[in-house]
């Protein structure tokens, strides 16, 4: 093989090695998922059914979740006022840990009309993971007080989770980096800073490549002359 195709050879070589490291970042799979809820309400035994999505985003140590409702679960004989009615939930965590996670929003931002299905807003809570792993969240039980009133809906479907994640406990990335380089270390606070250190190791590749490319090309020419 002559020396130019050697040097073409092992830059094609870096090049893949990098992209195979990039497409190895940790990737979250969402869903968005039919829960069939029975309500026990003031009223007597209600049932609705809700997709329902949950997204998670990485603050300091934990994780954001945020659990959204795409249809109304309950409805009241009378009208609800403007922030009368104050909703909660559960979101269920398993896998690398089991947890409960509690989550809950802003009241309703406008008057709701008898017998009209209740729009949920947002709810949000911190989940802080304390075993790194791969975890899903899981809708939970939901509560809405209006009134005075309180109404418990309980999923009864056993729904798929929304959300599967690969999360890291708190300080487990600094320790585990402490431990293999004594050094300085970049911290590692969760999948897209593992992404964006996957990508420095990929471009460390890649110049590895590179000054591969120079050595064999100096050595050649050393040979010839």
């Amino acid at each position: 093989m002559s020396d130019r195709k050697r040097t073409t050879a092992l830059a094609l070589a870096s090049a893949l090695a990098g992209s195979a490291v990039l497409f190895t970042a940790p990737a979250a799979h969402a869903a968005v998922v039919d829960v069939a809820y029975d309500c026990k309400t003031p009223i007597g035994d209600k049932s609705a059914v809700s997709p329902i999505e949950i997204k998670a985003v990485k603050e300091g140590d934990g994780y954001k979740l945020t659990m959204s409702f795409q249809k109304g679960v309950s409805s009241s004989p009378i009208e609800l006022g403007k922030g009368a009615m104050k909703p909660s939930a559960v979101v269920l965590v398993d896998g690398a840990e089991k947890a409960s996670v509690p989550v809950s929003g802003p009241s309703n931002p406008e008057a709701v009309p008898p017998d009209t299905p209740i729009k949920i807003t947002d709810l949000s809570g911190t989940y802080t993971p304390k075993k790194s792993g791969k975890v899903t969240f899981t809708a939970g039980v939901l509560t809405i007080v209006a009134m005075g009133t309180t109404t418990t809906c309980t999923p009864s479907n056993s729904p798929k989770p929304s959300l599967e994640l690969d999360v890291t406990a708190a300080g487990a990335g600094n320790a585990q980096a402490g431990a293999d380089t004594p050094g300085d270390t970049l911290p590692q606070t969760g999948p897209a800073d593992s992404a964006l250190a996957l990508g420095t190791l990929g471009g460390t590749v890649l110049l590895s490549g590179a000054v591969g490319v120079l050595w064999l090309t100096r050595r050649g020419r050393r040979a010839r002359s």
